[in-house]
């Protein structure tokens, strides 16, 4: 579902240099499995969020998402593909104040010009599936963290993503409520059969993910977390 063929992404710097962000990385990520990335502050895992949701543009290589390369959509191909193939649990709960989680999840659907009724619709099931049906009704700042964080996976997967991008999803949450949401997220893609990209610092991720690399200095590596980041032999 998700292919990246030697995708680079660098930058200047202020002095001169040359950042290496994403350093020739290959990678894939097939339906339905979910691959945990490790790396720490500065190691080309938010550019890499950024190329695949078509938010930024790589230097070279391929983007595949099921067999196209979105690595040098238009605008507005890119705003289409992000609103209809990818979903996108961002580590900012950027939810409404003041408005009940059903709503919050189905701003989403409303922005393909789906009725609020169909959008209700749409969003009741999967807040059920992630354990919110007593709490649709519920305003957004009555709602815990953890809660928050369900109602933005629920967005995220309202139109029916090919590719779920979660960025720190449980970086705000403590270990309890981080498992919880770490199997509703890998429950609920497994039904949808949906591919999930997991950027994460949670050392649980590991234990729910089909595949576990980390990034460093912008290339791909293996996650060892005894042994610290060891090189992968083809990166």
């Amino acid at each position: 579902m998700l292919e990246l063929r030697d995708v680079v992404k660098h930058y200047a710097s202020g002095g001169g240099e040359v950042v290496r962000a994403i350093d020739g990385v290959s990678l894939t990520i097939a339906r339905s499995e979910l691959l945990a990335l490790y790396g720490p502050s500065g190691s080309g895992k938010s550019t890499m969020l950024q190329i695949v949701a078509a938010l930024l543009q790589p230097d070279s290589g391929q983007v595949l998402v099921g067999g196209r390369d979105i690595s040098a959509l238009a605008p507005r191909e890119a705003a289409r593909y992000r609103l209809n193939e990818v979903g996108f649990v961002r580590q900012s709960l950027d939810l409404l104040p003041g408005v009940s989680a059903l709503d919050n999840a189905a701003l989403k659907l409303l922005n393909t010009r789906v009725g609020v009724r169909e959008a209700h619709r749409a969003v009741a099931p999967l807040l059920q599936r992630l354990g919110l049906e007593e709490r649709m009704r519920s305003r957004a700042e009555q709602l815990s963290m953890g809660e928050r964080q369900r109602v933005m996976i629920a967005r995220a997967l309202s139109t029916g993503p090919k590719l779920l991008l979660a960025d720190e999803p449980t970086g705000s949450l403590d270990t309890q409520r981080s498992r919880e949401v770490l199997k509703l997220l890998v429950e609920v893609c497994r039904e949808q059969d949906v591919a999930v990209l997991l950027v994460t610092h949670d050392p649980q991720a590991a234990a729910f993910a089909d595949a576990v690399r980390a990034l460093r200095d912008g290339r791909l590596v293996d996650y060892e977390p005894d042994a610290g980041l060891a090189p992968s032999a083809g990166r």
